[in-house]
């Protein structure tokens, strides 16, 4: 590997990771494009498979500071992580069957979408005390698992880890408060990506090498997200909206690049 692409391939992990400290998610979506016209990696494929792995080591990273702290609602966790493995194994042997630049279209059109939805603000009052038992099991069982379902069948048809889908997911599911449901959600993000890293390593779509990288650059933005996190605390809100419109304007450029 030269090194340009070395370089290259830490400055879109410190990228990721910096992001995914600032804003507590959406750096997975981030990934591919940066792969495929940042790194260079020549097929779009190969993109998706190796940010799948980042994505779940860094997820699995992410994890343990949250159940220390009690924000990870296991039962609804394991729930909706169960149907959306499911739905990551068949969205990625799905998303390995289509063209390269057909594919990268489709994830251009997904980065849109949910710009556009992160620009909504979130309604609804949280229940901190949501808890899936037998008592509750008929009212949010059904919800979690075709939530699971669906988000899974997304995340690993486009390679992603869908944490900015499965946390309004898991709210629009559970009503649970924010902070829970971003720990909770790391518990899917870990197994969706995990699912859709192993379906693209068995086809010979993952570069370990780049992984590495990928894997040293975002420790290192992380700690700076989160450092600047800390600081930019009051406006939240801006970097929200930033972000959103950042991925709205990487993901036209995707589906033009797509395109032609």
């Amino acid at each position: 590997m030269d090194p340009a692409t070395v370089i290259a391939a830490l400055a879109a992990g410190l990228a990721i990771g910096l992001v995914l400290g600032l804003v507590g998610g959406g750096g997975s979506i981030l990934a591919v494009p940066l792969l495929v016209y940042g790194v260079g990696v020549a097929s779009p494929h190969a993109a998706i498979g190796t940010a799948a792995v980042a994505v779940a080591l860094n997820a699995a990273a992410g994890l343990a500071g949250h159940a220390r702290a009690g924000n990870v609602k296991w039962p609804c966790a394991l729930v909706f992580a169960a149907a959306g493995v499911v739905g990551a194994a068949l969205g990625a042997e799905a998303g390995k069957a289509l063209d390269g630049a057909r594919l990268l279209a489709l994830f251009g059109a997904l980065m849109i979408g949910v710009g556009a939805l992160m620009l909504r603000p979130r309604r609804g009052e949280p229940d901190a005390g949501v808890r899936l038992n037998r008592a509750s099991a008929p009212r949010l069982a059904p919800r979690l698992v075709g939530s699971g379902f669906g988000v899974g069948l997304m995340a690993g048809f486009f390679g992603i880890g869908g944490g900015f889908l499965i946390v309004p997911a898991l709210i629009a599911a559970t009503a649970m408060p924010i902070g829970v449901a971003i720990g909770t959600s790391l518990v899917v993000v870990t197994a969706l990506g995990a699912t859709t890293a192993v379906s693209y390593a068995l086809s010979g779509y993952v570069d370990w090498a780049l992984v590495a990288l990928l894997a040293a650059g975002g420790a290192v933005g992380s700690v700076g997200g989160r450092w600047l996190s800390a600081r930019l605390a009051a406006r939240k809100r801006v970097l929200d909206l930033g972000f959103a419109a950042l991925v709205i304007a990487v993901g036209a450029w995707v589906v033009l690049k797509g395109l032609v």
